[in-house]
């Protein structure tokens, strides 16, 4: 069965942030002015992850909710290609013939302004030319998408998370980094100091935890459609002598039984970084600070 023609990009859109958005949009005006359907390709696992076992993702989005960022574009289809060794091993040209010309029917194709793909990435955007050409595709070049004069990509995201600049992430995203993970059993410290909260296992996930220290945070249970208000900690738990990094979410007033179900986390905004304290007591004190700090932010916010 031949599929209908159109205008395709090809990328792993982690995040689907704003530099992808902005591609998105020239692909579907261009799609729509051609009379030809729009089509983003993607992957379900990382390239890098099928070729080094040893490599332990950092992503800013899952597959599902890659694929419902994709969904609030507005591209018609989505395709998600399963990446393996196999596909790993086609050239550039072997890619676009047998995947976008073949089985894809794709007619022109936008590439990112720093994208490069085949195997070993050794082709450049003039030999992707060169094999359009040839195949009947006619491949375009995106330009980067900028704030203040900085490309905006994954990688720029990546390094704002891990140094604890939420607003910048987000502003980039063009939505709040959400992470996803599994309520599991914690030590209870929180609790007792009259903080209880939700420990989450992300590690099924591969997300990024972005830099230790507290967190004004938005939370919902997957299943449900309302986000709480809370705060959330990232870090070692120095206080303790903790050794591994623990994310820990107190949802403000709230109390039920969530362990084992999946907590989807929205960061707005980072308060502090990781400190140690003398004892619990003091702890207590400054969690006491950091709920009226993060209580004021999300005020100011419903004020707006």
């Amino acid at each position: 069965m031949q599929l209908q023609a159109c205008v395709a990009t090809i990328g792993f859109f982690d995040g689907v942030h704003r530099g992808h958005q902005f591609l998105i949009r020239h692909l579907v005006d261009t799609a729509r002015q051609d009379g030809l359907a729009s089509t983003v390709i993607t992957f379900d696992e990382h390239p890098r992850k099928v070729l080094q076992s040893d490599y332990q993702p950092e992503m800013l989005s899952t597959l599902d909710s890659k694929l419902l960022l994709l969904s609030k574009t507005e591209v018609d289809n989505a395709v998600v290609l399963h990446f393996d060794r196999q596909m790993a091993a086609l050239s550039a040209r072997e890619f676009m013939q047998q995947v976008l010309h073949d089985h894809l029917n794709v007619k022109k194709l936008f590439i990112g302004y720093d994208h490069r793909f085949g195997h070993n990435r050794a082709d450049t955007f003039d030999d992707y030319v060169r094999y359009g050409k040839e195949m009947g595709i006619e491949v375009i070049k995106n330009e980067a998408f900028q704030i203040d004069g900085v490309n905006i990509s994954s990688s720029v995201i990546r390094s704002f998370l891990k140094e604890g600049e939420i607003e910048m992430a987000n502003q980039c995203l063009g939505y709040p980094y959400t992470i996803i993970g599994k309520v599991v059993n914690g030590y209870h410290e929180g609790r007792k100091l009259g903080f209880p909260t939700a420990n989450l296992d992300i590690s099924h996930f591969g997300q990024l935890i972005p830099a230790p220290g507290v967190y004004a945070v938005k939370a919902r249970m997957e299943n449900m459609v309302v986000w709480k208000h809370g705060m959330m900690n990232i870090g070692t738990r120095p206080t303790f002598n903790g050794k591994g990094i623990t994310l820990e979410t107190h949802i403000f007033n709230f109390d039920g039984d969530i362990y084992d179900q999946l907590l989807l986390v929205s960061f707005v905004k980072r308060i502090r970084g990781e400190q140690k304290f003398d004892g619990p007591e003091e702890l207590a004190l400054q969690l006491k600070e950091d709920e009226e700090t993060v209580l004021s932010l999300f005020d100011k916010e419903a004020e707006r």
